[in-house]
């Protein structure tokens, strides 16, 4: 996430009829735009999966380099230090995947042929049942890496299980079985996340470098209004489905 943006920010849920509960998946395959995007869009999901032997890998499209309000803050240690950040966040989900950094620079993520391929080669080496990533086709998306992350994640699950994209790759083509993708205007998949709160608020302070910009807490040494706004997306996500606390995502099972 860059320093602009606040993705806990309430958004209208369109109720209609919502599928519950992904069996456990033996592998999956979260992608998001920068550090932190998996954590707020997935965190407690993947928490959920990988407490029951998931095998949880995280892929970030940028460097995160961007994601900052300090004007003289040091490009490279920047991206270092966001880079462990995003390791530390796995290890608070308990993830045991790889966590991988496709390194382009933060807010210009393209989705051409060269990034799908890189996406592609991901899906084909860490085979997920499940992919997750950014919804592309969310209205009125304002940052451009977002709006390409989630092309990449569409696209590159197309390109991933037809051998004939790509076909020098070193890995063979693979099919997941689903893809869940998070920030959808009309979710209509619930993963009941209850239990898996802290999993995902711990996460998330394992960002310390947004807590000023992204978390919008620089001045609140115990993060108590951000764990406030974590915790009601929550309960509001899961009032919409009857859960006590839930994420949503839009499900694609037809790959």
């Amino acid at each position: 996430m860059t320093a602009a943006q606040n993705p806990l920010t309430p958004s209208p849920v369109s109720i209609g009829e919502f599928t519950t509960d992904l069996p456990t998946p033996v592998r999956a395959l979260a992608i998001g735009a920068h550090p932190d995007d998996v954590d707020f869009g997935c965190g407690a999901t993947l928490a959920k999966w990988a407490a029951d032997g998931c095998e949880v890998h995280v892929l970030v499209c940028t460097d995160g380099s961007k994601g900052t309000w300090d004007p003289t803050a040091d490009h490279d240690q920047l991206v270092a230090t966001r880079k462990g950040e995003q390791r530390a966040a796995a290890v608070a989900l308990g993830a045991t995947g790889e966590v991988g950094f496709l390194g382009w620079p933060d807010g210009e993520l393209a989705s051409g042929m060269t990034e799908r391929a890189q996406v592609a080669s991901w899906i084909r080496r860490t085979k997920p049942s499940v992919v997750l990533g950014h919804d592309p086709w969310k209205r009125y998306r304002l940052h451009p890496d977002h709006r390409h992350a989630g092309w990449l994640v569409t696209d590159g699950v197309v390109a991933a299980r037809d051998p004939k994209f790509f076909p020098d790759q070193p890995y063979p083509h693979h099919r997941p079985d689903r893809l869940l993708l998070w920030e959808a205007d009309e979710p209509d998949h619930a993963e009941d996340v209850t239990g898996y709160v802290e999993a995902k608020f711990a996460a998330l302070l394992a960002h310390t470098s947004q807590f000023e910009s992204t978390m919008h807490s620089g001045d609140d040494p115990t993060l108590d209004r951000f764990r406030a706004r974590v915790e009601a997306k929550l309960t509001t996500a899961g009032d919409a489905v009857g859960m006590a606390n839930a994420e949503l995502f839009k499900l694609i099972d037809d790959l």
